[in-house]
This record gives C-alpha cells, sequence and structure tokens, in this order.
C-alpha cells in the first residue's frame, strides 16, 4: 500500500516560512522522482518544484530563489522549504512521486498553506 503523507502546513504571515515535509511509504523512494504541486481555489493545480531521482532540481518561476525542494533517501521523505512567503502562495500543496519507467504516479492528502496578516 503506497502513502505519501504530507506535513507542516499552516497559516504564517507574509515574509514567512514553513517546511513542508512528505513521508512516502510503499514505493521504492530512490527510484521516483519527486514533485511538489499546489492548487488555490478556482485554479487549475500547478507544479512548485520538482527533483530527479538523482538530485536536480527544477522550479516554476514565480517560486525561484524563495523555494528549495530537497529528498532524504535514506528516510524516504522529500521537503519543501518555502521562505519569503506571499499571500499568493496561499495553497493546498499536494506532494506527487513519479516513475515513468514503470507508469506509476502517487499523490498525498494536500497540506493547506494560508499566507495572510
Amino acid at each position: 500500500q503506497v502513502q505519501l503523507v504530507e506535513s507542516g502546513g499552516g497559516t504564517v504571515q507574509p515574509g514567512g516560512s514553513l517546511r513542508l515535509s512528505c513521508a512516502t511509504s510503499g514505493i521504492i523512494f530512490r527510484l521516483y522522482a519527486m514533485n511538489w504541486y499546489r492548487q488555490a481555489p478556482g485554479k487549475q493545480r500547478e507544479l512548485v518544484a520538482a527533483i530527479t531521482t538523482g538530485g536536480s532540481t527544477n522550479y516554476a518561476d514565480s517560486m525561484k530563489g524563495r523555494f528549495t525542494i530537497s529528498r532524504d533517501n535514506a528516510k524516504n521523505t522529500v521537503y519543501l522549504q518555502m521562505n519569503s512567503l506571499k499571500p499568493e502562495d496561499t495553497s493546498v500543496y499536494y506532494c506527487n512521486a513519479e516513475n515513468p519507467t514503470v507508469f506509476r504516479t502517487y499523490w498525498g492528502q494536500g497540506t493547506q498553506v494560508n499566507v495572510s496578516l
């Protein structure tokens, strides 16, 4: 049974920071590219950040320089460090595990991030 469990969401003031975690089980974590997506009410889900099995990273333009994705293969966990948060970062953040070689993709349940005064 595959599980992706996000944590670390919450409410923070503009300019603040949060660190999201996504703990996985039931997959060979090191073989999966890991992604963070987000979806705000009434908007499409968008890619926030991605990290390959080899550790290469990619970010959406609006997140570059503010967000950092990382992974710990020993803990089967991916992280998203979010700094300089803005109200427009308010969204539900989802963890995604992807292995195109075996046509597998899995999603977490999401964690809410609110950025407001």
